[in-house]
């Protein structure tokens, strides 16, 4: 078998037992790179001098018979608002063409330690804002199941890279189900964690109430593996929670029997596809059938959770982005007349249509006389939705849905259609709203044999839960839910 085709979990137990080599499996996922990139276009910039240096650092550790984390000499792919130190920083917009931060990000810092090796930068929606990656300003991402189909969004390159073998891991970020939703689309397991248990210092922020670093894998223990090593407290990020975390990857337990499972209506309902219920209902009698109980319930403010996300997100977004004014650091118009006018001409040329939309959206919400009647209303249905959740969970262990309500759509196909891109989210965005963690795993295919995600949801720091119920999932189906796809 060709090393890209390993899972990072099955490649760390050949490195460490020496039967392969940290370079020789960084050099196969350059070699896939070059091999399909021109097709997936999953990576913005990639690092192969520093990776193979690394590799070889790596190598040498192990050799003296210093003992390394799990993660050591696996290749991993970082999404481009992910801070990096000494490599370009995007966040996939002309605003930040020439960006190189002085810092890492503190999940670059936890990674470094642990020995991982960074491919590259991936490409994503422009600041985070979409759900195709096709609004990007350098290129179009495509899904590696189906190049003429997007991969999902915002971290689609994340999804991408890991779905064609470009990456054994990958991070992405996930603000209203941006690793969940590219997740399902490229039929790979992606978890959005609770918010506060992963640091989003070094995170270019979008909306930052919502914003959270999370795990792609092509395996639960991958993701889990990774988890692992990015949560916990820190000192630079206000918002992290105080509170001890387990080796998730090493807890794994792959048995669901007694517990219960809810099924809300409202995820299966007017706009999601057929076959998308059809594969999600299947995987559950899969989880029933080995001993959990099913239970049906009801989340009631699910069908006002879109319109409050965009909102809360837009509104956050104007203030985050103001500080992208051509005067410190990135993209700088060049022909100006005054003060003012370069900071008009700077953003107007800088940031692209979908990101001007939502500083609009958000200055609009919150200027005087309709912050009351939108931003207002919206934090209150915030509460009304995460209060309709806690309810759930004190019937409920976890709660199923789809991830999206189809599978990925054809590219082009919604872009000029707000609404209906905005719509791909309505399965993900109430996680976000409530804080709390999911896990996207493949349940399925359509009849073009596009992947479809099943999502797992859990009250807050349930992390363990619901990384073993993918778990038993993933081995009741043979302990392979996720294909590199075939380029």
């Amino acid at each position: 078998m060709e090393l890209y085709r390993l899972t990072a979990s099955e490649l760390s137990e050949k490195i460490k037992n020496k039967e392969c080599s940290s370079v020789e499996a960084t050099q196969a996922i350059f070699d896939r790179i070059e091999k399909t990139e021109d097709k997936v276009n999953a990576y913005i910039s990639l690092s192969k001098e520093s990776a193979l240096k690394k590799a070889q650092e790596i190598d040498e550790k192990i050799a003296s018979g210093e003992t390394l984390s799990d993660l050591a000499g696996i290749p991993v792919g970082i999404k481009d608002n992910i801070v990096t130190k000494d490599m370009l920083t995007t966040c996939a917009s002309k605003m930040l063409y020439n960006f190189v931060p002085p810092y890492n990000a503190t999940v670059m810092d936890k990674l470094e330690k642990c020995g991982i090796v960074v491919v590259g930068k991936l490409n994503m929606d422009e600041f985070a804002m979409g759900s195709s990656t096709e609004n990007s300003y350098y290129k179009k991402t495509k899904n590696p199941n189906d190049l003429t189909r997007v991969p999902g969004g915002s971290s689609g390159g994340s999804a991408a890279a890991v779905s064609a073998g470009e990456a054994f891991l990958t991070l992405g970020s996930d603000t209203g189900g941006s690793i969940r939703q590219p997740a399902s689309y490229c039929g790979v397991i992606g978890l959005k964690p609770t918010y506060g248990s992963v640091s989003r210092y070094g995170l270019v922020a979008f909306a930052s109430s919502l914003d959270q670093i999370g795990p792609i894998g092509r395996s639960v223990k991958d993701v889990a593996m990774l988890y692992s090593e990015i949560c916990g407290r820190d000192d630079k990020d206000a918002t992290t929670a105080v509170r001890e975390y387990p080796n998730f990857a090493k807890n794994l337990n792959g048995s669901v029997k007694g517990m219960t499972i809810g099924i809300p209506k409202e995820y299966f309902g007017d706009g999601v596809d057929a076959k998308v219920k059809e594969s999600v209902m299947d995987a559950v009698k899969v989880l029933e059938n080995a001993g959990a109980t099913v239970k049906h319930i009801s989340l009631p403010s699910t069908d006002y959770a879109l319109s409050a996300y965009y909102i809360i997100s837009s509104a956050e977004a104007s203030s985050n982005l103001a500080r992208f004014d051509g005067v410190k650091y990135g993209y700088r118009a060049e022909n100006y007349e005054s003060l003012t006018d370069m900071y008009e001409r700077t953003r107007s040329e800088g940031f692209g249509d979908e990101v001007k939309r939502r500083i609009m959206l958000g200055t609009f919400v919150l200027s005087s006389g309709y912050y009351d009647a939108y931003y207002k209303r919206a934090k209150l249905l915030q509460q009304q939705i995460s209060a309709e959740f806690a309810q759930a969970f004190s019937e409920c262990d976890l709660i199923i849905t789809p991830t999206a309500p189809t599978s990925a759509f054809k590219l082009g196909e919604n872009i000029d259609d707000p609404l209906k891109m905005y719509a791909s989210d309505i399965c993900t965005v109430t996680v976000n709203i409530a804080g709390l963690p999911a896990v996207s795993v493949p349940c399925g295919n359509d009849d073009n044999g596009m992947p479809i995600g099943m999502q797992m949801i859990g009250p807050k720091f349930s992390e363990q839960k619901l990384l073993d119920t993918a778990f038993s999932y993933e081995q009741l189906m043979g302990g392979s839910i996720v294909k590199i796809a075939e380029l």
